[in-house]
C-alpha cells in the first residue's frame, strides 16, 4: 500500500489552497500509484489559531459534510484513493479541529475530532476549538485499518494506545508544527516510540510555509512499527512524500506480539483515579491554607 503526505503552503486565498490541494490528489493518484492521500492540519486555511480568537472565529468554520469535503469525496470516488484532510468543522453552537475521513468509493465514513486543546503563544487554540466528542476511533477503509491523531492529540500516550488496542495498522497525524517549536529530532522520535510502544505505522503530514506569527517547517514523514523512519519529506518546501508500508506487518511487530499481550488494563484505572484523588486533596489543602493566611491578615 502506498501512502502519500501532501505537504502544502496555505495562501489567503483558500479557493487556491483548494485547487491545488485537488491537483496534488491527481498527482499521487494518477502518476504516484497511492492508496492513501493525507493532508496536513487546516491544508486549505491559514492556521487561523496563531492569533488569538476575536469576534466570532466561528466565521471561518465549515460544515462536515460541506463543500471541501464534497470536492474531496469525488476526487477520491474518481481515483478509487482514500483520502484524509483537516478543516475547521462547524456544528451548530460548537466548532472542532477535524478530519474528515474518506473512504474510496466516494464515502465519508466518519471524522476524528481533536481531542485535546492548547493555549500558548501562536497556538491560541482554545478560542477557535471545542475539544472533540468523537474519542479515538479507527477506520475500516480499502486502504487499511486508519486512525486518526490529529497534532495536538498524539502527545497523549492515553490516546495513541487507545488507537493501537482498536486496532490500528496506521495512525495517521495532521500536524501543524513550526520551526523551532520542539528541540530538533522530538517530532520523529516521539511518533518512532509510538509506533515502536503500539505496533502500528505512523505517518505525520506537517504544514509549510511562512504565516503571520509562524513558519511551519514541512519535515513530514513516516515510521514503520519497528520504530524506523522509513521516509522523510524536505523542510521549508511544497513536496508529496511517498511512502510504501504493508499493513499486514504490524501484525509480527513487538507491540503486537508482547507489549499489546501482556497489557494490565485492569489496574490502570485504579491508579489514575488514586493519583486524581491526591491531586484534589492537595488542591483543597492549598486553598485552605491560602484563605486560613488571607483571614489571619484580615484580623490584625
Amino acid at each position: 500500500m502506498r501512502i502519500a503526505l501532501v505537504q502544502q503552503h496555505a495562501s489567503n486565498d483558500k479557493s487556491d489552497n483548494i485547487a491545488r490541494g485537488l491537483a496534488a490528489v491527481d498527482a499521487a493518484a494518477a502518476a504516484g500509484g497511492a492508496n492513501l492521500i493525507v493532508f496536513a492540519e487546516l491544508a486549505f486555511d491559514r492556521f487561523y489559531p496563531q492569533r488569538p480568537a476575536a469576534g466570532d472565529p466561528h466565521r471561518y468554520a465549515e460544515t462536515v459534510p460541506g463543500p471541501v469535503t464534497e470536492a474531496f469525496t469525488e476526487r477520491a470516488r474518481r481515483h478509487g484513493v482514500v483520502i484524509v484532510i483537516n478543516v475547521y468543522e462547524r456544528d451548530g453552537a460548537h466548532a472542532y479541529d477535524c478530519s474528515p475521513v474518506i473512504d474510496a468509493d466516494g464515502r465519508l465514513i466518519g471524522r476524528t475530532r481533536m481531542v485535546h486543546i492548547t493555549d500558548y503563544a501562536c497556538f491560541h487554540e482554545q478560542g477557535y476549538y471545542t475539544p472533540g466528542d468523537t474519542g479515538a476511533p479507527v477506520y475500516d477503509t480499502k486502504a487499511g485499518r486508519i486512525g486518526v491523531a490529529i497534532c495536538y492529540d498524539r502527545h497523549y500516550p492515553e490516546y495513541m494506545r487507545a488507537l493501537a488496542v482498536a486496532g490500528a495498522d496506521l495512525v495517521v497525524v495532521p500536524q501543524a508544527g513550526a520551526v523551532g517549536e520542539w528541540p530538533v529530532g522530538l517530532y520523529e522520535a516521539e511518533m518512532r516510540v509510538a509506533a515502536f510502544q503500539n505496533g502500528y505505522y505512523t505517518a505525520l503530514c506537517n504544514r509549510v510555509g511562512e504565516e503571520e506569527c509562524l513558519t511551519f517547517a514541512g519535515e513530514s514523514f513516516v515510521c514503520s512499527p519497528e520504530g524506523d523512519v522509513i521516509a522523510l519529506a524536505p523542510a521549508l518546501q511544497d513536496a508529496i512524500l511517498y511512502a510504501d508500508v504493508d499493513l499486514a506487518s504490524a501484525s509480527k511487530s513487538h507491540a503486537r506480539r508482547l507489549f499489546l499481550r501482556d497489557r494490565r488494563p485492569e489496574l490502570y484505572a485504579a491508579w489514575i483515579e488514586s493519583t486524581a484523588k491526591r491531586s484534589a486533596a492537595n488542591e483543597v489543602a492549598a486553598n485552605e491554607t491560602a484563605s486560613n493566611k488571607t483571614a489571619a491578615k484580615a484580623s490584625r
